[in-house]
């Protein structure tokens, strides 16, 4: 592909990009805050093995949204601008419908033929599993009116839309838990009335009703979905093993309880971090898209965000690791303390499963999602058989090596396998500078730890992230201002 240069439109979108940000950052922030309050609310309100159930439940809903629902809506957007310009957005849209409509339809079917195995495979109660297959519809078509919404840039309604459903969901949760004391089920419960709400005021905000109108299916349109969302699908079922699959591990080996620990490692850092990563890559790849479809090069762009996001994530998941033991005992119920071990494993694990979306949207680009899949399912296999290896001689450090590992592989496979034309540049000022910011920054950490046990810890944390910000900056300023 050759590239037409065009600095000026590409400097209007960075700063579009920056714009939109700020318009997603409430309902990031917002939601990084919901799922900062999740654990420490669920916790408390659940036992252990209730909590266990609610991980497995949750871990099963996404497994089949994946495989059924999720891709759909990716397709919906990568493809929207396209369709937009040609005018033909009532028959790529009702071929949309269709094929969601189809998935449910199938994934009902698949579901009652082999009801016994499957939820046997789950290891949940069979009501809990009758529970999650109602509760994929509404959140099927929240998948989809979401990113038609992005498509259409609307990032406030957007922001207004996550945060809304976010708090919905935990306040009908502890309602239905304190109220008619149903468990677990107190929080799918809670879900499902959340987002069948949130699905109507998705349809009013992306106006897509005064578009949509039923047309004759268009077949040549469902191919190039099909060839962009199966390999997406099947790329999340991958990382879904990676994430995932240690919580099934677990449970069949220790039971809910222990599969609970690991469902609160997993809450306290991979939707925390990715919802408060996300806020760069929600904003940047539709515009990004825009960007590659008028054969503008992408990646001078692409790189700039990547270095913000290692500014942004490198920090923050050290400040997290190096205090894993504090940040527990802060964020969870005491009975679930335990699974502080996997705070390290678990956030630099997303801390390259994060970085990866950068380095992999090359794939997206190219339409060449398959091979994005062949990577992740590589790390996927490597992740289960570490798990199935480490956890019953290694327990939960067994569950945050492999957890890491996989992440890690993943990352560099997508490194190391670059496609023509859309190869990277390192941002190599920016980690220089990152690195030595880190070295004042590193002996403020050894002064707390042996002089500061009367400050209390958050305090130390938050304290450490603006003493590294401050002499980043201020040490960039100077850089910048030397070369001048």
């Amino acid at each position: 592909m050759e590239y037409i240069e065009n600095k000026e439109l590409e400097e209007k979108e960075v700063k579009g990009i920056f714009t939109d940000i700020l318009k997603y950052a409430p309902s990031k922030l917002c939601g990084m805050l919901g799922n900062v309050i999740t654990v420490p609310i669920y916790t408390s309100l659940f036992t252990t093995e209730q909590y266990g159930l609610y991980t497995i439940s949750i871990a099963m809903l996404s497994f089949l949204c994946i495989i059924f629902s999720d891709w759909v809506g990716l397709s919906g957007l990568r493809f929207f601008r396209h369709h937009q310009l040609v005018e033909d957005l009532p028959k790529y849209l009702t071929t949309l419908v269709a094929i969601l409509t189809i998935n449910m339809i199938l994934m009902f079917a698949i579901s009652f033929i082999f009801k016994d195995s499957l939820y046997s495979f789950f290891h949940v109660p069979f009501k809990y599993f009758l529970a999650v297959l109602v509760l994929i519809i509404p959140v099927a078509i929240r998948a989809l009116l979401s990113q038609l919404l992005r498509a259409q840039l609307k990032s406030i309604s957007y922001t207004i839309t996550t945060i809304l459903n976010q708090f919905a969901t935990i306040f009908l949760a502890v309602f239905f838990a304190k109220f008619f004391n149903l468990g677990a089920a107190s929080i799918l419960l809670g879900m499902g009335v959340s987002i069948s709400l949130i699905d109507i005021l998705l349809l009013y905000q992306s106006e897509i009703l005064k578009v949509f109108k039923p047309q004759k299916i268009e077949w040549k349109f469902i191919l190039p979905i099909m060839k962009y969302g199966v390999p997406i699908a099947a790329t999340s079922l991958s990382a879904w093993i990676i994430t995932q699959s240690n919580k099934f591990i677990m449970n069949s080996i220790s039971g809910f309880s222990k599969a609970a620990l690991v469902g609160v490692g997993y809450g306290l850092t991979l939707p925390i971090l990715m919802t408060l990563f996300a806020m760069i890559t929600v904003a940047a790849v539709p515009r990004i898209i825009n960007l590659y479809e008028a054969k503008i090069d992408v990646r001078p762009i692409i790189t700039r965000f990547l270095g913000y996001y290692i500014l942004v994530a490198f920090p923050v998941i050290t400040v997290m690791s190096i205090y894993n033991v504090d940040y527990t005992h802060i964020f969870s119920n005491p009975k679930f303390y335990e699974a502080s071990t996997l705070v390290p494993y678990f956030a630099y694990g997303v801390f390259f499963l994060a970085m990866a979306e950068y380095t992999t949207l090359q794939y997206h680009l190219a339409n060449k999602t398959h091979i994005e899949f062949i990577i992740k399912l590589i790390s996927g296999i490597v992740g289960v058989a570490l798990n199935i290896v480490l956890i019953p001689k290694m327990g939960l450090v067994g569950v945050g090596l492999a957890t890491f590992a996989a992440n890690f592989l993943y990352w560099l496979l997508s490194v190391i396998i670059v496609l023509p034309n859309l190869n990277l540049y390192f941002p190599k000022n920016m980690i220089g500078r990152i690195l030595i910011a880190f070295v004042p920054s590193g002996i403020i950490w050894y002064l707390f730890k042996s002089f500061g046990n009367s400050i209390p810890s958050a305090v130390q944390m938050s304290a450490l992230l603006i003493i590294f910000y401050l002499i980043y900056f201020f040490g960039s300023r100077k850089i910048i201002k030397k070369s001048m």
